[in-house]
């Protein structure tokens, strides 16, 4: 309720220094206003990052390594140690060298030279080499969790840009109490910083509509690094080569010589600008890898796809790495594959257009649901606005299109780009200049503030009320929208103090190794049905995929509790 209070003040300075205000009151006291106004903000803006932080650091303290972060901490560990490039082609490196600054200060052990596949080499990192894997995850994490805040300042800077300062806070207090956005800032992943590097440039395109010149080479810069971090990236490049076009257009109307030759020439240079601005980001992306490797040492696997038809062609003209060539064909081999789906407790084969929508319909406040819908017309409708529609909505809906056509429906964080873009969106409430608008968006905000808070420090299973909150996530939806691994931790704690001496079964969906934490368990699937007696404890993922004799010892036995929203353990006599 603070952050309630302090921001009813903000909203009430807000309207005092509107003109009419200006217009009746004695000019010395105007600029008091507003740096009073001012300050406001920066307190709220500070103390909205602060419990962001915190919630992160809490999780990633909390939490053991989810199923893709092994991984990535691994290969970073490479990159430091070897300079190699070979494992974990599918993604760029930008995100595991950001990734690698953290374990700059972990001193973690790997022998070099390791052969096995990626995922050995993280287990070998993590639990065979001597490390401390919380130490590890912890220290890998924090880079990733500094990025995220700073993207809520890009947040909070775009929407100012937009609305003004009111907005700028109500768009970053969506980011900061998203928990999305919360639970995969606080992982050593790629999908946060690659959404935040696409804002950012996206900002930039914004800016540049007044200062062209300096912005479309740091938009080219923001936009190399979300292409240099995720691939899923690259469908928004010319999106934003399109804008950049535009804000060089804006940037030089009303300049001499407007006629048809005028404005073919205006967006001849346009097109340059934008040209220019994909081979800074095209740079950047070969910076990424000269960065592991200056000499580019690299082999092709034997087990990457052959891609054909226009993928192919797309492929073998991008004037990219080699390693970069062969992970986009690395991911086009992802998307042939039939990939297993769980949603609304329906499971099924392939992918569903319509996951995406209802997955976020459950894992997103409903005031954050409300703020963007409302938002997005506002941006749509207000005239003030509408210039912004096109760098605000465009991208998202591009990208979000392409998400939901994508062969795996395996969690939100294919879309977390939506709280970003649709945070920046819905500042457009505190437009319109109907009564009552500010009070609505402050008790939409505090509803946000609140339902976030109140699942804190299990985000990741997050699930709105009108879907019975993160306790009921997995009757709904799976894998990294509700279990991910990064329970186990959690699960140990739990055995040891509430279930010490019980024979425990454990089938466990994650990278982490349960005998690392403690837990000693056996897999009830090989051995006979009769002689799986005492705890049954299985992850919420696999819950939701059982068949055949897990179903079966699922279906005779009695839940007793569970752990972390994303584990259940079951009790069988």
């Amino acid at each position: 309720m603070h952050v309630a209070g302090v921001l009813d003040r903000v909203t009430r300075a807000a309207v005092a220094v509107r003109p009419v205000a200006r217009a009746t009151e004695p000019r010395g006291r105007e600029p008091w206003r507003r740096r009073r106004l001012a300050v406001a903000v920066v307190v709220v803006v500070a103390v909205l990052l602060a419990q962001m932080a915190v919630a992160m650091v809490t999780a990633a303290v909390e939490q053991t390594p989810t199923i893709d972060e092994p991984v990535y901490v691994g290969v970073a560990k490479t990159y430091l140690q070897e300079h190699s490039l070979r494992f974990n082609p599918e993604h760029p490196p930008l995100g595991k060298l950001v990734i690698a600054t953290g374990l700059l200060f972990a001193h973690a052990r790997l022998t070099p030279g390791f052969t096995g596949d990626q995922g050995a080499l993280g287990r070998r990192l993590l639990y065979e080499s001597g490390n401390d894997p919380w130490q590890v995850m912890l220290w890998a994490r924090l880079p990733v969790i500094v990025l995220t805040l700073l993207f809520g300042l890009v947040v909070f800077a775009f929407a100012r840009d937009l609305t003004g300062p009111v907005g700028g806070v109500v768009a970053l207090a969506l980011y900061v109490f998203s928990p999305d956005v919360i639970a995969h800032g606080s992982l050593a992943t790629l999908d946060v910083p690659m959404c935040g590097f696409l804002l950012t440039s996206v900002w930039l395109l914004w800016r540049a509509r007044r200062r062209p010149l300096r912005h479309l080479p740091l938009a080219g810069v923001a936009l190399g690094a979300a292409v240099a971090t995720k691939m899923s990236a690259l469908p928004a490049v010319p999106v934003l080569m399109l804008l950049a076009v535009l804000s060089y257009a804006y940037a030089r109307r009303g300049t001499p010589g407007t006629g048809r030759r005028g404005t073919a020439r205006v967006l001849a240079l346009g097109a340059a600008g934008a040209v220019g601005m994909a081979l800074v980001a095209l740079a950047v992306v070969w910076a990424a890898y000269l960065a592991v490797d200056p000499r580019l040492r690299w082999t092709t696997p034997g087990d990457v796809p052959a891609v054909h038809g226009l993928r192919g062609l797309a492929v073998d003209l991008l004037p990219v790495p080699e390693p970069f060539r062969d992970g986009m064909r690395v991911q086009f081999g992802f998307e042939n594959q039939l990939w297993r789906g769980f949603l609304f407790g329906r499971q099924y084969h392939g992918s569903l257009w319509y996951y995406l929508p209802l997955a976020l319909l459950v894992k997103t406040p409903l005031g954050t649901l409300a703020l963007w819908a409302a938002g997005a017309v506002a941006m749509v409708a207000a005239p003030r606005l509408r210039p912004a529609a096109p760098y605000v909505l465009v991208p998202a809906a591009v990208l979000l299109a392409v998400a939901m056509n994508g062969a795996r429906d395996l969690g939100v964080r294919y879309a977390l780009f939506l709280p970003m873009f649709l945070a920046v969106a819905a500042a457009g409430v505190v437009t319109p200049r109907w009564r009552g608008a500010f009070g609505v968006t402050a008790a939409l905000v505090v509803c946000v503030a609140v339902s976030s808070l109140r699942t804190s420090p299990y985000y990741l299973p997050y699930a709105n009320e009108a879907f019975g909150g993160p306790a009921r996530t997995h009757v709904y939806l799976h894998d990294s929208n509700v279990d991910w691994g990064q329970d186990l931790g959690r699960l140990a704690d739990r055995l040891r103090g509430r279930y010490r001496g019980e024979r425990v079964w454990l089938v466990y969906k994650g990278s982490g190794v349960p005998s690392a934490y403690g837990i000693h368990a056996r897999d009830p699937r090989r051995v006979s049905p009769d002689r799986v007696r005492g705890l049954l404890v299985v992850s919420d993922s696999s819950a939701a995929g059982a068949r055949g004799r897990l179903a079966a010892l699922i279906e005779h036995s009695r839940p007793v509790d569970e752990v972390g929203h994303s584990i259940t353990v079951y009790r069988r006599t």
